[in-house]
C-alpha cells in the first residue's frame, strides 16, 4: 500500500513516520515538497504518485493567527482536502483527513459524538470544518478528529510548559495557566497508531467515515500544566517545577475564541479501530520519556 503523507515535518508527521506498519510505502512530504496552500500542487501530487491513501496530517494550526490570515487558513485547511478529494476521485484512492475538536462550539457540557453538527467558533475551526465537508465528498474518505495534540518534538503545549516550568522555577515566579477550558490532551504517539488503524493497517478500512480519537480522561490546561511539571521532575527532565496558578479564559485574552469544553466521544471509534486508549497521564509519561 502506498500512502502520500502531508505535514511530514510536523509533530504528528514525524510520529507517523516512526510507526509505519509493515508493507506500507510512505511518500513523505513537508511544505518544501508540497505546499498545501497550492491546490494545483495537491492535485499534481496525487496524479504523480497515485497513492492508495492520502494521509493529510498537514494543517494551518495557528489558531489565533488564523483570525488575521483567513484566506491562507482556508487554502490549507479546506482547499487542500478539496483538491485531494477531487484528484483522488479521478485517479482512484482514498483520503484520511485529520481534524479537530475546534469544529464544535464547546457549549454542551458533555462529549461530542462524531455525528453531531459542526458549529465552530473561529476561523481555524471554520476552515477545518469546511475541510471535513470537502474530504467527505470523496467516496470512502475518512475524517479523524482529535484534540489538544502534543508530542516529544515540534511546537506544542507540553514543550512550551517544560520551558516555562524551568524558567519560572529558576526565577521564583508562578506559572499562570487557564483552568476553565476542558478537553483531553492527545499524544502524537497514540494518535499516529490510530491513524494507521483508520486506513486499514490492522483492521478493515471500512467502517464509519467520521472517527474521534483522543487519549482517555479529561483535563483543563491547568491540570495538564501541573502534570507536565510533576512528571518532568519525576523523570529527571526538570530539577523542580514552577508553582502553577489557575486563571480564567477572561484573564488570558486571545484573538480567537476557544471552546470551553471540547471532549470528544470516542467509544464507538475505539471499537471500530479495535484500539484501546491510554489515559492522558500515561501517554504524557511516554512522551516525556522520549524527550529525554
Amino acid at each position: 500500500m502506498k500512502v502520500l503523507l502531508t505535514g511530514a515535518a510536523g509533530q504528528l508527521g514525524q510520529a507517523l513516520q516512526a510507526l509505519v506498519p509493515s508493507g506500507v510505502e510512505v511518500v513523505a512530504t513537508s511544505r518544501a515538497q508540497l505546499d498545501l496552500a497550492d491546490a494545483d500542487a495537491c492535485r499534481a501530487a496525487v496524479q504523480h504518485h497515485r497513492p492508495d491513501w492520502v494521509l493529510n496530517a498537514g494543517a494551518y494550526t495557528a489558531v489565533d493567527k488564523a483570525e488575521s490570515e483567513p484566506q491562507l487558513a482556508w487554502a490549507v485547511n479546506a482547499g487542500a482536502p478539496q483538491a485531494f478529494a477531487e484528484a483522488l476521485a479521478l485517479a482512484g484512492g482514498r483520503l484520511l483527513q485529520l481534524s479537530t475538536d475546534f469544529v464544535f462550539n464547546g457549549r454542551q457540557g458533555h462529549p461530542y459524538a462524531p455525528d453531531q453538527d459542526r458549529d465552530p467558533l473561529g476561523v481555524y475551526g471554520s476552515t477545518k470544518a469546511q475541510g471535513e465537508a470537502a474530504a467527505l465528498q470523496l467516496d470512502g474518505a475518512k475524517v479523524l478528529r482529535t484534540s489538544w495534540v502534543y508530542g516529544p518534538v515540534g511546537r506544542n503545549f507540553c514543550r512550551t510548559m517544560l520551558r516555562l516550568h524551568a524558567s519560572k522555577a529558576a526565577a521564583g515566579e508562578p506559572l499562570k495557566v487557564v483552568a476553565d477550558q476542558v478537553g483531553c490532551p492527545t499524544s502524537t504517539l497514540t494518535l499516529a497508531a490510530a491513524c494507521w488503524r483508520a486506513i486499514g493497517c490492522g483492521v478493515s478500512a471500512d467502517g464509519p467515515a467520521l472517527l474521534h480519537w483522543s487519549d482517555a480522561g479529561a483535563a483543563s490546561w491547568y491540570d495538564f500544566a501541573v502534570a507536565i511539571g510533576e512528571q518532568a521532575v519525576a523523570q529527571g527532565l526538570l530539577s523542580r517545577a514552577a508553582q502553577v496558578l489557575p486563571i480564567t479564559t477572561a484573564e488570558y485574552p486571545t484573538a480567537a475564541t476557544r471552546p470551553s469544553y471540547s471532549l470528544l466521544e470516542c467509544s464507538a471509534s475505539r471499537q471500530a479501530l479495535n484500539l484501546q486508549p491510554s489515559h492522558w497521564r500515561a501517554a504524557l509519561a511516554d512522551v516525556l520519556a522520549q524527550a529525554q
